[in-house]
């Protein structure tokens, strides 16, 4: 019987296991080895060595409704940790060293956790089941031994690779530095964060219809989005070869005023000149920022915990080692994906408790590695509706729409034309809210209340209602007259129509 939970980390994804585990009602114990919660999205003054941060003028890229979590709307992640902090379960300033299976985890699925302080105390507890909740933001890439003078020279930072981060950077660095050179080896999608209206654009075009109509029609979609994307951005005059899409507003204004110069991938350093493939050189350079990424690492799970399949982790669903006897280890929160990591982790989490606690059962082993293996996309990539709504099928929390139109067609219509967002997932089944319809059918409220910050009186529209009656009866009138002259001609040039006599009414 699972009752206490470890759960390693306390970024989102370990905030949201922790709050799955309480729902459920297990005891969960929190270990992070920052001083403080929040992980990633706590930004702090002085970074610490070896771990990610924000830098203090990071702009988000998901909109606060999608961000949310499916109870908490929108999400407050201020409220999420002062719960946790009330209920007392995160340790922090503490280290996992390790994670192995008891000798009779066979029968009772518990495992040894080892936990060191910062003062170098070392303590080993068990627990009934363990949440990783890490992330893949956790040993920088820093691909020195590519670009030949690095290790002669000291280079803090380099811009060689296109992700938000690399044109966050441009951008900001663009206002105070004479020049600024982004190196790209194939670009990227720039897709603003601004969508149709002035609205988020992760709610627009992001309903369960959209998803429908691009997975029947996908070369008919993609053709459409690449076409709008071009208006707005030409790729091609900018070339940058379309790969991965980067959300980001201010590029493209950004070098169309030659504040940032497109650069092709880097040949070498010498000294402080950058060397770039197509033979064009960059004299002294005083500051370069790697924008090239994360490796993932795990170094205290059991070495066979981390196999691959290809390039990825052995993972069902992302979250369950098949090999396990037991299935009491879960890692939560490492994925990918064009939506919001917040509602893609709780769903995680919330699938993982039921499992722990015996609600929801597992297939055969050969049956997820069958599943991993035919799963070939990016190691970390998923697809955000498709991937939150198999979750939610085994949680039982995936909503009916056909019978939502039966029972609630004014919720129905939200769900199916509107954004998907979190509150969708707790209509029905398990850790049911009450509160989830009401959030459905008030989110477009939530978004527009920050545009209304001054009261301005609304133009009049009588004018133009006139003129749209008018522009409607005048309409009406010419082409009841050309039916009429149609009508009239056809019948002067018909010989039978001299014969025919007039008919009355009686």
């Amino acid at each position: 019987m699972v009752q206490k939970v470890a759960v390693i980390g306390a970024g989102i994804s370990g905030l949201t296991s922790i709050k799955a585990c309480l729902d459920e009602g297990l005891e969960p114990t929190c270990f992070e080895s920052s001083h403080d919660i929040g992980g990633l999205l706590r930004f702090k003054e002085k970074p610490e060595p070896g771990r990610a941060n924000i830098y203090q003028s990071v702009v988000i890229t998901s909109s606060k409704e999608i961000m949310s979590l499916s109870d908490f709307p929108p999400l407050q992640l201020s409220s999420v940790c002062e719960a946790c902090v009330r209920v007392r379960v995160c340790v922090c300033q503490t280290t996992v060293v390790s994670v192995r299976q008891t000798p009779d985890s066979a029968a009772t699925g518990q495992w040894e956790v080892e936990t060191e302080r910062r003062e170098g105390q070392r303590e080993t507890r068990v627990f009934d089941a363990v949440m990783v909740c890490t992330g893949h933001f956790t040993q920088p890439h820093l691909p020195l031994s590519d670009f030949p003078g690095t290790r002669n020279h000291y280079i803090p930072y380099f811009l060689s690779h296109l992700n938000e981060t690399h044109c966050s950077c441009c951008y900001s660095n663009s206002y105070s530095l004479t020049n600024v050179y982004l190196s790209t080896r194939s670009g990227a999608w720039v897709v603003s964060r601004v969508g149709q209206r002035g609205l988020p654009a992760d709610l627009v075009g992001t309903s369960r219809m959209d998803m429908m109509i691009q997975k029947l029609f996908p070369s008919w979609i993609n053709g459409m989005v690449e076409k709008k994307l071009d208006e707005t951005f030409d790729h091609a005059l900018y070339d940058f070869f379309e790969q991965i899409p980067v959300v980001n507003d201010d590029l493209p204004a950004r070098i169309i005023s030659g504040r940032v110069q497109v650069k092709p991938n880097v040949k070498e350093f010498c000294g402080s000149s950058v060397v770039f493939v197509d033979g064009s050189i960059i004299d002294e350079v005083d500051v370069v920022v790697f924008a090239t990424g994360y490796n993932y690492s795990f170094p205290f799970l059991p070495p066979a915990l981390q196999a691959k399949s290809g390039y990825r982790l052995r993972l069902y669903k992302h979250v369950f080692p098949p090999a396990l006897t037991q299935p009491t280890l879960a890692v939560v929160g490492f994925i990918h994906s064009l939506g919001a990591i917040n509602p893609l982790a709780e769903m995680q989490a919330r699938w993982a408790t039921r499992v722990f606690k015996g609600f929801t059962t597992l297939p055969s082993e050969e049956t997820m590695m069958k599943e991993i293996e035919k799963d070939t996309q990016n190691p970390l990539q998923v697809d955000y509706i498709p991937y939150l709504d198999s979750l939610a099928e085994q949680v039982g929390v995936r909503p009916n729409i056909l019978w939502l139109f039966l029972k609630d067609p004014r919720l129905a219509l939200e769900v199916w034309l509107g954004p998907c967002t979190p509150y969708q997932y707790r209509l029905t089944g398990p850790g049911r809210w009450a509160g989830a319809r009401q959030a459905i059918l008030t989110q477009w409220e939530r978004v527009l209340q920050p545009f209304r910050t001054r009261l301005v009186p609304k133009p009049e529209t009588r004018a133009s209602s006139r003129r749209s009656v008018i522009v409607v009866i005048s309409g009406s009138a010419l082409l009841c007259c050309f039916y009429y002259n149609k009508h009239l001609l056809s019948s002067f040039f018909s010989p039978l129509a001299f014969l025919r006599s007039p008919q009355y009414a009686a």
